[in-house]
């Protein structure tokens, strides 16, 4: 059985550039991440749950939720199990009468159910190792004693970076003349 990280849901997000779904998985007690692509009935219904809104009938993942329970069965954790070819694999871990039974599902049907059962949500490291995502540290962000030479010189070239990108784009041309001033000074204020 490979090794499992707990995660919780951070957020489902849109993505600008194609307006697909995103969950983020945030590890327990580290700033790492794991993004999934889902689609929008499943994005849907995780933020339903994550936000508790009421709805008029029960949705698909309710009625999943209603017939474990019914069934006497609990809903021990949900898993990331895998990832191939861009495709994330996932299990339900039940206890049915003290037997423990795993059942394939897609990882966004999964985190739907987790969020409804307060469920664990545990990753396998491969996944975290292979499509997890550490946030870089942004060193404008650090005290100056935190700092050393490399990073004020890295600081030192973004900053000149910038300054040189808008003298090339600045015309002189573009500027104000004091006759523009002084022949419509309120233009400004509409």
């Amino acid at each position: 059985m490979p090794k499992m990280i707990e995660v919780e849901i951070d957020s489902v997000r849109v993505s600008l550039t194609n307006q697909q779904r995103i969950v983020i998985l945030k590890q327990a007690h580290e700033e790492r991440y794991l993004p999934i692509w889902i689609g929008l009935y499943e994005a849907e219904a995780i933020t339903i749950a994550l936000q508790e809104i009421q709805v008029a009938r029960p949705q698909t993942h309710d009625l999943l939720k209603t017939l474990i329970q019914t069934l006497n069965a609990r809903l021990i954790q949900v898993e990331v199990i895998s990832l191939s070819d861009d495709v994330f694999y996932g299990n339900l871990i039940l206890d049915i009468n003290g037997d423990r039974r795993q059942v394939d599902c897609r990882p966004s049907d999964a985190l739907a159910l987790a969020a409804r059962m307060r469920a664990p949500i545990m990753v396998s490291e491969d996944v975290m190792e292979n499509a997890g995502i550490v946030p870089e540290e942004d060193i404008s962000d650090l005290e100056p004693e935190e700092l050393d030479d490399e990073d004020l010189e890295e600081m030192s070239a973004e900053d000149l970076d910038i300054f040189e990108d808008f003298l090339q784009s600045f015309d002189i041309d573009d500027l104000p003349s004091d006759t523009d001033e002084k022949e419509d000074p309120e233009e400004d204020n509409d």
